[in-house]
C-alpha cells in the first residue's frame, strides 16, 4: 500500500496519530505547511483554527471533505494578536447571531432583543463555541460557516495598496501684493 499523503487523505472526524489513520482539516494544514503532523500547526491562526477543528468534528462527511480547500487557506494565516483580537470578536459576533436568532425571537419582546452583549471567549475556543451555537447543519448553516471562515481568514489579508497615478501640478508663483 502506497504512504498516505497530503493528496490521498481523508477528511475524517477527530484527532489522529498519523495521515495514515486519516485527518481532520487542521491536520491537513500540517501536512500542507510540511510541519509535524498536528491538529495545531503553528503557521495557522489559533482563533480560525479553532472553528474548522470543531466544525470538521461536527458536520456530516459529505460537508467535511469541502472543507479540503480551506486547509491550504488557513496556511500562514497566523497573524498578530490584534487580527486574533478581531477574529475572536467576530466569531463571538457570529454565535451571538445565531443564539440571538434561535432564542430572542421566541422568548423576548421585541423592544428587548437588542439588549445584550455578545460572550467573550479565549482566543483559542472562540471558534469551538461559534460552532456549538449551530444548532443543526443544513445547505444554509454549512453554506454561513464556509462564508464565514472566508471572511476570518480575509481579516488577516493587508488591503491592497491603491497607488493614485501622479499628478503634474504647476509651480505655484510667488504672489506680489502691493
Amino acid at each position: 500500500m502506497s504512504p498516505v499523503t497530503y493528496q490521498t487523505v481523508r477528511l475524517s472526524k477527530g484527532k489522529h496519530i498519523s495521515a495514515e489513520d486519516g485527518a481532520c482539516v487542521m491536520e491537513l494544514a500540517s501536512m500542507l505547511a510540511g510541519e509535524p503532523f498536528s491538529d495545531h500547526p503553528a503557521c495557522a491562526c489559533p482563533v480560525i483554527g479553532s472553528f474548522l477543528r470543531a466544525y470538521n468534528d461536527s458536520v456530516d462527511d459529505e460537508r467535511r471533505q469541502d472543507l479540503y480547500a480551506y486547509a491550504s487557506k488557513v496556511v500562514g494565516s497566523r497573524g498578530g494578536g490584534v487580527v486574533q483580537r478581531a477574529r475572536a470578536e467576530r466569531l463571538a459576533q457570529w454565535e451571538f447571531d445565531l443564539r440571538r436568532r434561535r432564542w430572542i425571537r421566541r422568548l423576548l419582546p421585541e423592544r428587548l432583543r437588542t439588549i445584550g452583549l455578545h460572550p467573550r471567549h479565549a482566543l483559542d475556543t472562540a471558534g469551538t463555541h461559534a460552532v456549538h451555537a449551530i444548532r443543526r447543519h443544513t445547505a444554509a448553516t454549512h453554506a454561513e460557516a464556509l462564508a464565514l471562515i472566508d471572511e476570518l481568514l480575509a481579516m488577516g489579508t493587508p488591503a491592497p495598496v491603491r497607488v493614485e497615478p501622479s499628478r503634474r501640478v504647476a509651480p505655484q508663483r510667488p504672489s506680489t501684493v502691493a
